[in-house]
């Protein structure tokens, strides 16, 4: 009987100890993290602040796209131009842009049509985009990003130190249905806070279609962007050659919104499915240790072993660590709401992660996608 119940501790330990460690780890990361944007000032831009080109490959309409152009073009930053990318006139996003350089004349707003045919479409987008580029620094962000005034300022500042290679932005995602909702929750407590422990951690290589900031010419040393063709995962690429060169990757304090309008659960699954598969290809062996960060399965594991007090204890350590990453500092109302769901969040992801090991073929809006190991697309 002793022996019996030595194993059992010894099993209650193992389920609650790796995720709990975690869980204090993301609590003292977004502690961190929300003490820096309190801390940190930003002096406004001056005369002799660089130039910078907005980079923004377009395809089809998202909920808030005349919002997020409209945000993009109204900054307070001495010198920058927003280039629009598309890859044929019948783009619905072209009417968009049109009418915004009609309502905003004095800007220096450029729509670039046709863009090279490169396995992934969103490169060689961005590839056109760059040949018309004018200036030194340039600001990568996916089309439905909305932002305030200042976050031109607030991303390129920080590239004045020569460490800093890229400058990437956490997010916060606003729903337009259900589903979307559900996503928006895991989001803001589960992949935000990761990246804070990312962070924290050391780790070098990271970045997000949220926004990339970089200096043109420290990506012409790694290859330009014609390097990250063949591969899905563009935004961890460019982080990953860019910071090879000895530099670093920054997660801003400057947190920007984007929008999800998924109708459906299945497509959240698949979403969620090609997102688990693309960081699974880039992460290596690494992912196979993903779910230490899934603390409520093993909170419904040490509950079903009757140990209810290491459970609960756990349980509520992941509530706190969504609700000050999510809640507060990304001020997310999803996160603010239902934190006390990152747990079941837990469980559903941890679903994902095992069908991520089932195949390798992803879904990319209307195409299926097959990725090798290194996550460059086959075929």
């Amino acid at each position: 009987m002793r022996i019996r119940n030595k194993s059992s501790s010894k099993i209650v330990w193992l389920l609650f100890a790796p995720p709990a460690a975690y869980q204090l780890i993301a609590l003292a990361a977004g502690i961190r993290h929300f003490w820096r944007s309190c801390v940190q000032r930003v002096s406004a831009p001056d005369s002799d602040a660089p130039g910078v080109s907005v980079l923004k490959p377009l395809r089809g309409i998202d909920p808030n796209t005349q919002e997020a152009f409209i945000s993009q073009v109204k900054q307070h930053y001495p010198k920058f131009e927003v280039l629009f990318g598309v890859r044929d006139e019948s783009d619905p996003c072209v009417k968009v842009v049109r009418q915004l350089q009609g309502e905003y004349p004095d800007a220096a707003i450029k729509l670039i049509v046709g863009a090279p045919h490169m396995p992934n479409g969103k490169v060689g987008s961005l590839l056109a985009i760059s040949r018309q580029a004018r200036y030194p620094v340039w600001v990568v962000n996916d089309s439905d990003i909305r932002v305030g005034p200042d976050y031109l300022w607030s991303v390129v500042a920080p590239l004045s130190d020569p460490r800093i290679g890229v400058v990437t932005c956490p997010y916060r995602a606003m729903a337009h249905t259900v589903p979307a909702a559900w996503e928006a929750l895991g989001i803001a407590t589960d992949f935000m806070p990761s990246t804070m422990v990312a962070q924290t951690l050391g780790v070098r290589e990271f970045g997000f279609g949220s926004t990339l900031a970089f200096r043109a010419e420290d990506l012409e040393r790694v290859g330009g962007f014609g390097a990250l063709a063949d591969y899905i995962a563009d935004d961890y690429q460019l982080a990953k050659r860019i910071t090879s060169l000895g530099k670093r990757a920054l997660l801003s304090t400057y947190v920007v919104e984007t929008s999800l309008g998924e109708a459906t659960w299945s497509g959240v699954w698949f979403h969620q499915l090609r997102w688990a598969r693309t960081i699974r290809a880039s992460k290596g062996g690494g992912y196979a240790g993903l779910p230490v960060t899934h603390a409520g399965v093993w909170a419904v594991a040490l509950l079903g072993m009757g140990n209810w007090q290491a459970a609960a204890f756990l349980w509520l350590l992941r509530v706190a660590s969504a609700f000050l990453t999510g809640g507060m500092i990304l001020q997310s109302p999803i996160a603010m709401r239902f934190c006390w769901m990152a747990p079941v969040w837990d469980i559903y992801a941890f679903a994902v992660w095992i069908a991520s090991y089932m195949g390798r073929t992803v879904r990319w809006r209307d195409k299926s996608l097959s990725i090798d190991r290194e996550g460059r697309i086959k075929g």
